[in-house]
């Protein structure tokens, strides 16, 4: 079984910070991790492969430090690693990036599963997967809690609000898993040292032949225009009086002051 993990490096968000001044994210200092639900995705592309063989191989956009994060995705277990980095690739949406990493699964060729996280911590748009299938034409499930294959019939129970939904596909699919479907191992100190000394490639934009129209701020139709830190709010009012009468007829008159009601 030949299955593909997407992953992401992002910023810690307990460290995240924002520049009043340009309003954009301060990353200088600010330490990078692999995006948890990521991390779930390759926990469950290794208890696949290890229930069913085959290989894993894990792919990451990013700029060149992204190799640490896959680096510990291979330290993890999984068999290899591929980074796509190009300036060209930069300040891709999510349209742009699914184009690109769809561009990278068609370059390595034949799969039966692609699994991705949920969503990363730093955009939560959880777009990426299901966009990357759209461009792939295969099936695709988000939110799956729990994956079971047998033969070419993938079934998976995915879950939401009220519970779960069982679904069955076809392979090859496309899944984007949430943080209850496993817990993701450590990796040991075999495998970081395994990790360290594998050469992870880098592929660029004109290794997957992409349309230059469709990657990067080119192939981007939503930017973002501002980002700030919410102000502080104040501590509430608390109002007490010897009736509930008396009480409420305050707070309205509170809330007709501050032009609210």
């Amino acid at each position: 079984m030949e299955i593909i993990v997407c992953v992401k490096q992002v910023p810690d968000t307990t460290e995240v910070k924002i520049d009043p001044a340009t309003n954009t994210l301060v990353r200088q200092g600010v330490p990078s991790i692999v995006n948890p639900f990521d991390k779930n995705a390759v926990e469950a592309a290794l208890q696949l492969k290890e229930k069913h063989g085959g290989k894993v191989t894990v792919i990451s956009m990013g700029p060149p430090q992204a190799k640490e994060a896959l680096k510990e995705c291979l330290a993890m277990g999984a068999d290899t690693a591929i980074l796509i980095s190009d300036r060209a690739f930069g300040g891709a949406d999510t349209l742009a990036t699914s184009y690109t990493l769809a561009a990278a699964v068609k370059k390595l060729g034949v799969f039966d599963v692609i699994i991705c996280g949920k969503q990363a911590i730093d955009g939560d748009t959880a777009q990426v997967g299901p966009e990357m299938a759209e461009h792939l034409g295969i099936a695709q499930v988000t939110y799956v809690a729990q994956i079971d294959i047998d033969g070419d019939v993938v079934r998976v129970e995915r879950e939401h609000e009220e519970g779960y939904e069982v679904i069955e596909v076809q392979l090859p699919v496309l899944l984007s898993v949430v943080k209850s479907i496993n817990e993701p191992r450590f990796p040991n100190v075999k495998g970081t040292m395994k990790a360290n000394r594998m050469e992870i490639p880098i592929w660029t934009a004109g290794d997957l032949a992409v349309d230059e129209q469709k990657i990067g701020l080119k192939g981007s139709p939503t930017q973002v225009r501002k980002i700030f830190t919410p102000s502080q709010r104040t501590q509430g009012v608390i109002i007490k009086r010897d009736t509930a009468r008396e009480a409420v007829a305050e707070l309205i008159q509170k809330l007709s002051d501050a032009k609210i009601v």
